[in-house]
């Protein structure tokens, strides 16, 4: 194989792999929950709404910086609760507390530095249906 190949190679079987570290890195308190259209909002009782596809619930951990490119650590994973951090690309980071109340409802305690300045809340989010095909 010539070089070009080999590296392409290399390429595909990282990300690949990338991807199966990925998968093994879910927790298992959010097991129940799948991928979909959530609904988040600040309050569970008639808060305004966003509406976000994501492909994984575990994102929503992430909700200060859901369009950053984060990588995440699980720091506990026990009955319907899960503990993750994360560091973002951008310099910000969080640490999200997620209670999984149904495998369609969830609350996420959040904390953590966005923009240069700190941030702590509480989402509340419900899967609502499939993500629209764009």
């Amino acid at each position: 194989m010539d070089g070009t190949v080999i590296r392409i190679f290399r390429s595909v079987a990282g990300l690949t792999l990338v991807g199966l570290l990925s998968v093994a890195a879910a927790p298992r308190a959010l097991a129940p929950a799948s991928g979909g259209l959530w609904q988040v909002a600040l309050s569970a009782k008639g808060a305004p709404e966003t509406s976000l596809g994501v492909a994984d619930p575990i994102l929503l951990a992430q909700w200060e910086h859901r369009s950053a490119r984060c990588t995440r650590t699980i720091l506990s994973d026990q009955g319907s609760k899960a503990v993750i951090s994360y560091t973002c690309a951008d310099g910000g980071f969080g640490r999200s507390e997620m209670t999984l109340l149904t495998p369609r409802t969830m609350r996420v305690a959040t904390q953590g530095i966005s923009a240069g300045g700190p941030f702590n809340y509480v989402i509340h989010a419900r899967r609502v249906g499939n993500c629209p095909i764009r």
